[in-house]
């Protein structure tokens, strides 16, 4: 067994996600690869700071940059057994984008350009929970709480378990993919019962974005932005917002407030009061 096998070994006895082994493996193969012939056991805080280094002049962004920072971290603190080290390299400040959201009507023209049941469960499901991609494609046909009106995400982002509330629509529409569909094990079936594909799913999205005349840029994690912006316009609380994402921080979830259209709609335009006739 090679040194990385060790490593995903190790990743896999400790229940790190799939994506998070994934992740660490491809960014270990580059530190690997740039350090060459070195020998990596034996290497010091300023060889992986040159190699941090290195990353930023390549372009990569902060949290690739922080990746790879939590993957060596990983290696040498977790695996070789050395102490604990911090490692960080000054950046220069970058804008704060925020996301791309639908309105409210955009989003209901979204779902009306979509007829396939299938299809439409999937936007629907995405929008009315707020799901991350990979959560919709992992759900299971027992994380649909009937009695409870809730739905329940499984090792979502973090390994984190939640709850989320499911509107009486969006369980009707439920009800009527179990009855044409007859999902066994995960609630959105793929070919011979097997997991969704996240590629078909963006697919959807493209395909009816295009159909509903939607010029803007979206994903199907537009629609989670979506739901987030649309939640803080009908007036839910950011704490509750915060849990039904499934955010660590609050300030995550502070970045709907820049996006939400009901503080603009408040300011009254000085330009208004001018007699332009």
């Amino acid at each position: 067994m090679n040194n990385l096998e060790q490593v995903i070994q190790k990743m896999r006895i400790k229940r790190y996600s799939t994506n998070t082994i994934n992740t660490y493996v491809s960014c270990l193969k580059q530190f690997f690869n740039y350090l060459k012939q070195a020998d990596t056991k034996e290497l010091g805080k300023e060889e992986v700071m040159s190699y941090l280094e290195h990353l930023v002049k390549k372009g990569y962004s902060k949290s690739a940059q922080n990746q790879h920072i939590n993957a060596i971290k990983f290696y040498y603190e977790k695996h070789l057994g050395h102490k604990r080290t911090f490692y960080f390299i000054e950046r220069p400040f970058k804008d704060q984008r925020i996301p791309v959201v639908l309105s409210k009507a955009e989003t209901q023209r979204l779902f009306q350009a979509v007829d396939n049941l299938k299809h439409r469960t999937i936007l629907y499901t995405i929008y009315g929970c707020g799901l991350r991609i990979s959560e919709l494609i992992n759900l299971q046909m027992s994380d649909v709480d009937r009695e409870r009106m809730c739905l329940w995400v499984r090792k979502g982002k973090g390994n984190k378990d939640r709850q989320i509330p499911i509107s009486p629509k969006l369980l009707a529409l439920l009800e009527r993919y179990y009855k044409s569909y007859r999902p066994q094990v995960f609630l959105i079936n793929g070919q011979h019962g097997l997991k969704y594909s996240a590629g078909s799913v963006q697919k959807i999205v493209k395909a009816a974005c295009k159909k509903a005349s939607i010029q803007k840029h979206v994903t199907p994690h537009t629609l989670r932005h979506s739901f987030a912006t649309h939640l803080l316009e009908n007036g839910t609380d950011l704490r509750c917002i915060q849990s039904i994402l499934g955010h660590n921080d609050i300030k995550t979830t502070q970045i709907y407030t820049h996006v939400t259209s009901a503080h603009l709609n408040s300011i009254k335009n000085p330009f208004d009061d001018m007699d332009l006739s």
